[in-house]
């Protein structure tokens, strides 16, 4: 089970007060499917990846107590009619742990949160499925999760739901959960119901959740939760066996006020023409991802001002760098220059049936593999007559059992037969049977994946964030079962916490299961996750398995919100151990080993060939690309199976490295990143994100380089000065200049030299560079070819004139000044914090005029990787550095050393966010370019990677699903599935993985998996002629980046009767550690008629 919770006091949440509640919410157009996201992108979340949030708002929209108001465009009714929603949480909640909650901030955003915050949620049902959406809902942050279940836990429920133990056998399952569930997050509400639910009782709740109840009962409390005035979200969802059913009514008309999620898409205009319709075209800087029929709103733009009036307007033929707009611009002004068009979000209303109507006609079913296209309709009747079984006979039909499978069968034809134009044609006997022998099992798996698409259903209900599951969503995983036939004697239960589970794959798999060798790589978010659900699931839980896990990170605050296996109280503590100590709570019998080694070259000696060749499954939990690519190199060397996922935000993928049958993770790379030109972040900044990178920049090198130079030089000064004189170019320069000014003109020796320095810096960046630019480039400037030169994308700066009035400024210079005394190791004064005393400290600085330079150079040069210019003569200029900074040291106390400052975003009380956003905001101001508040700047400069739980659960659940594939062995290519899904839409798109590219020659073929081995220590002869005897003439040899032979060079052929090890330890002087067993070479082939033939890796043993 999961760690106690330590003593504390109680949990009180006091009521909202429901007065005066007014907020913005993003809108958004209605969206066509998927079109939006590229289903085969892989989601490899890297550290230095991030997304950005949500923008602040387009329209406005108000809400009372018990639901909101939107106001609608006038296309959708007359102004001021209110169209009432679901009852929302009340925003005017508790203030948000942005510390804690900051990785689903950058998903939901405030507004979203706060709802979620005055929320209170009903799960019914407290088997697997019902844990995991409680833990998501819990981790989420609502305001209260009431937790029904009248039943009492037994050991079959062991093998779905990681919050019993055995010692729970018998208590109520509702009792049994609620303190390991409140353990979670101690700001929810977390109480139990035990008694018999009433319609009545609904009333409490913005959204209800049943896993476990008849089509009758919820019919009852269906009727009742769309009669409530707000509607109450009622969602339906069950998991049987490997089958599993989502129903959601929302109610009469649900407005989804941002149906995706994403940023409103914006375009830079080049051209608008006088037309119509009129043309308007737009830089080609990045693709516009508008669609035809989009509404968009422009700003900014010079001439054709009659656009700037905030207006919505259509738009048609939507392409890469131009679209129409659907508007007679003929005696508009003509355009002159500048301008943004930006994307208006649409709010969506949804009018959801009930649930007796929507059996009966339950319209489109959202589909999530093509190849099953006709199985959802078959699926929703199966259901059906599952409930009408068990309703019937009071018992869910016993696996292996053919008479109640045949009984099962026989009901849902007679269903069928009555169902008139919704009739299923086929009702695939075959498939009913395995419905029928798994139905009164809870697979972890497919808890975990359900558990997280209803933990995100719930959060739309409360919040109308993202488009909800429009209605009925089925899904199977029947490739999962075992390739070989089983006798019904291998589902009978053997009274183990895992009879759920062979009631399902039978024993044999079981076995399969707990002798695994597993290796987990990385024990975050989806570590965790993984962790709990193998656990469950048995593996690595029988004499001859092993789990290995390791991780080389500590746990963070941010990390609580998600990765539910750690507690507060494991702050900075390593997080593999946290997690496998928890995890052995969970399931005693786990044999699971925790490292807190990072994987690569550098620990081969740790995970060496033995521990490579022993593992049966490798499952990466990782967070950036080269760790990923690296594990997937070796599982390729080891030829051993590698279940891929990767999260952003409420996206996920999963990918399937099989060998021999799929493709290796790196056989497709997303391409990279575009990364904005030096000169643009450096001068020529048009949107925030350059703000940010310059700002990131300017901290890292005010506060981080420049003392870590300073004490570099300090530390040897003899040195360093010879380092740089060798060196003789600019960064030299750069460096010493740098160096010296910190030791000279900026020494800072008390706070109020902090100060000068902060206030001068804002000067120098936001005034006198503003300046110097415009002096070398007025607004009338042009290019080398006549065109103007501040066109877009390029925006015309003004310089700012410092007010300490303004608490922007005063907060910057508040800040910076707090840093660099850090830096210097100032004490900080009390008073420094206090507006009124710091603005009269900074009237004190003596501020110098400016006189712009005729000569400045600024790169304009996008090609540039630089902004330091060459000098001829700046090896003299060093050496004048080098004799000033020897005489400045002279001067310095005895030991004098500075205090370089590393980053860290996620500490508010530090400053570092405060400086970052205010250099980021006053450099906006400078370029007209909306400002952002601090948790916006923190996503961007920290690179934050947006996350949530219930993203998490989903993907590791489907993972899950495929590791009974791997673990069971046999299962062909097409068994195999890979996964992309976004939960904020919903689209699940899942499909075969790709094949590996096959090359073959003569009567041998090979693909990326195979590797060549040859034992028995061979000479370089015995090599050539074993791959002669295949039909090859190998002409080069190479080990590493040295080459062992090459059949030009004369010399070589002395080499001939030496072994390769030899050859390897002389030649590419290899070091061989006493580890490994054997030596990889590349060979350069060719074929008898003088082709080229790319031959497999060949290993050599000589051990």
């Amino acid at each position: 089970m999961l760690p106690r919770k330590r003593a504390s006091e109680g949990v009180v949440v006091e009521e909202e007060d429901n007065t005066n509640n007014s907020s913005n919410f993003n809108t958004i157009n209605k969206c066509e499917g998927a079109s939006a996201f590229n289903k085969n992108k892989k989601l490899r979340i890297a550290e230095e990846d991030a997304d950005s949030t949500n923008n602040n708002n387009n329209n406005n929209h108000n809400h009372s107590s018990g639901g909101i108001v939107v106001e609608q465009e006038q296309e959708q009714g007359e102004e001021g009619e209110e169209i009432p929603i679901m009852g929302l949480g009340n925003p005017n909640s508790q203030d948000i742990d942005e510390d804690l909650h900051s990785r689903q901030l950058a998903v939901y955003g405030r507004e979203t949160m706060r709802r979620l915050f005055a929320s209170n949620v009903l799960v019914s049902g407290l088997q697997g499925l019902g844990a995991e959406i409680a833990k998501n809902l819990i981790l989420a942050g609502v305001k209260s999760v009431t937790l029904h279940d009248e039943g009492t836990v037994e050991l079959w429920d062991l093998s779905s739901n990681f919050i019993f133990s055995e010692n729970d056998v018998g208590k109520n399952r509702a009792v049994a959960s609620v303190q390991k569930l409140q353990e979670l997050n101690n700001a929810v509400v977390v109480q139990s119901l035990t008694t018999k639910l009433t319609k009545e009782q609904l009333s409490d709740f913005q959204a209800v959740v049943f896993t476990d109840v008849n089509f009758e009962k919820a019919i009852e409390f269906n009727d009742y939760c769309r009669i409530h005035q707000p509607p109450i979200a009622f969602i339906k969802t069950e998991v049987r066996g490997l089958f599993g059913s989502v129903f959601c009514d929302f109610g009469p008309e649900f407005t989804v006020v941002d149906i995706d999620g994403e940023e409103p898409h914006t375009g830079i205009i080049a051209s608008i023409s006088n037309d119509n319709p009129a043309l308007v075209s737009c830089v080609d800087d990045e693709r516009l991802e508008f669609q035809d029929g989009d509404l968009v709103v422009f700003s900014e733009v010079h001439g054709m001002t009659e656009l700037n009036d905030g207006k919505p307007r259509k738009i048609k033929s939507s392409r890469a760098y131009s679209f129409t707009l659907e508007e007679d611009t003929t005696n508009y002004g003509a355009y002159v220059k500048g301008g943004i068009v930006t994307q208006v979000k649409q709010p969506k209303v949804l009018k959801f049936k009930p649930l007796r109507e929507a059996l009966a006609d339950p319209g489109d079913f959202l589909l999530s593999d093509f190849s099953k296209f006709d199985r959802p309709p078959l699926l929703h009747l199966a259901f059906q007559a599952l409930d009408k079984f068990v309703s019937e006979l009071g018992r869910f039909p016993v696996a292996g059992s053919e008479e109640d499978a045949q009984k099962l069968i026989s009901v849902a034809s007679g269903i069928n037969e009555s169902s008139g134009d919704g009739r299923v044609e086929d009702i695939n006997p075959k498939l009913l049977r395995h419905f029928a022998f798994g139905a009164k099992a809870v697979l972890n798996p497919m808890a975990a994946m359900f558990g997280g698409i209803v933990g995100q259903e719930v959060v739309k209900a409360c919040s109308g964030k993202f488009h909800p599951l429009y209605q009925f969503f089925y899904f199977d995983s029947v490739e999962s079962l075992p390739t070989e036939p089983l006798d019904s004697s291998d589902f009978r239960p053997r009274n183990s916490r895992y009879d759920a589970q062979i009631s399902v794959f039978g024993s044999k798999l079981q076995k399969k299961l707990e002798d695994a060798q597993v290796f987990i790589v990385g024990s975050g978010a989806l570590g965790c996750e993984f962790l709990k659900n193998v656990a469950l699931m048995g593996v690595s839980c029988g004499d001859q398995g092993k789990l290995t896990i390791t991780d080389d990170d500590v746990i963070e605050k941010s990390n609580l919100s998600r990765q539910f296996l750690f507690r507060d109280w494991n702050i900075g503590q390593a997080k593999s151990t946290v997690a496998a100590s928890a995890t052995a709570l969970i399931n005693p019998r786990l044999n699971i080993e925790a490292l807190q080694n990072r994987v690569g070259p550098e620990t081969e000696n740790v995970f060496d060939d033995t521990f490579w060749e022993n593992l049966s499954v490798v499952i990466n939990a990782l967070d950036n690309v080269n760790a990923r690519l690296y594990v997937d190199q070796r599982c390729l060397y080891f030829q051993k199976p590698l279940l891929e996922s990767g999260t952003l935000g409420a996206k996920c993928n999963t990918q399937m490295v099989i060998p021999h049958l799929t493709e290796n993770y790196g056989a497709s790379r997303d391409p990279p990143e575009k990364q904005a030109p030096m000169c643009t972040v450096h001068s020529f900044p048009h949107n925030i994100d350059h703000c940010l990178t310059w700002a990131r920049s300017e901290f890292e090198g005010l506060l981080e380089k420049t003392p870590a130079e300073v004490n570099a030089y300090l530390s040897n000064p003899s040195e360093y000065s010879t380092a740089m004189m060798n060196a003789g170019d600019a960064q030299a320069r750069d460096n010493l200049e740098r160096v010296l000014e910190c030791l000279d003109k900026e020494r800072c020796e008390i706070f109020q030299d902090c100060i000068t320095w902060a206030r001068l810096k804002f000067e120098d960046y936001f005034a006198n560079r503003v300046k110097q630019l415009i002096y070398t480039f007025p607004e009338d400037a042009a290019t080398s070819t006549g065109a103007p030169f501040w066109s877009a994308p390029k925006r015309f700066p003004h310089p700012l004139q410092f007010s300490a009035a303004d608490p922007g400024h005063l907060h910057f210079v508040m800040a910076a000044a707090i840093l660099r005394a850090e830096t210097f190791g100032i004490p900080i004064p009390d008073w420094a914090k206090n507006p009124k005393k710091l603005a009269e400290a900074v009237d004190k600085v003596m501020v110098p005029d400016f006189e712009p330079k005729k000569d400045a150079k600024i790169v304009t040069d996008e090609k540039a990787t630089s902004i330091s210019s060459a000098s001829v003569d700046d090896s003299a200029v060093i050496a004048d550095l080098i004799m000033k900074l020897e005489q400045r040291q002279k001067s310095l106390p005895s030991g004098f050393r500075m205090k370089p400052i590393q980053f860290e975003k996620d500490d508010d009380t530090n400053f570092h966010m405060d400086m970052i956003a205010g250099l980021a905001n006053m450099r906006a101001r400078n370029y007209s370019i909306p400002e952002v508040d601090k948790l916006k700047a923190k996503f961007i400069a920290g690179r934050i990677i947006p996350a949530i739980a219930t993203t998490t659960a989903m993907a590791t659940g489907l993972v899950c699903l495929e590791l009974y594939k791997v673990l069971d062995g046999g299962h062909k290519l097409e068994d195999y599935r890979n996964t992309f899904a976004n939960l904020a839409l919903p689209l699940f798109s899942m499909a075969e993985p790709v094949p590996p590219k096959l090359i073959k020659h003569q009567n041998l073929s090979w693909t990326v998996w195979d590797r060549w081995i040859l034992k028995g220590n061979p000479t370089l002869r015995e090599l050539l002629q074993w791959l002669k005897e295949k039909g090859l003439n190998a002409y080069s040899i190479s080990c590493g980046s040295c080459l062992l032979y090459n059949s030009m060079f004369p010399r070589h052929k002395d080499r001939m009767d030496k072994k390769m090890v030899d050859l390897a330890r002389e030649v590419a002087k290899v070091e061989l550690p006493q580890y490994r067993r054997h030596l990889d070479v590349v060979v350069a082939c060719e074929d008898e008629e003088d082709n080229d033939i790319d031959i497999p890796q060949v290993s050599i043993y000589y051990r």
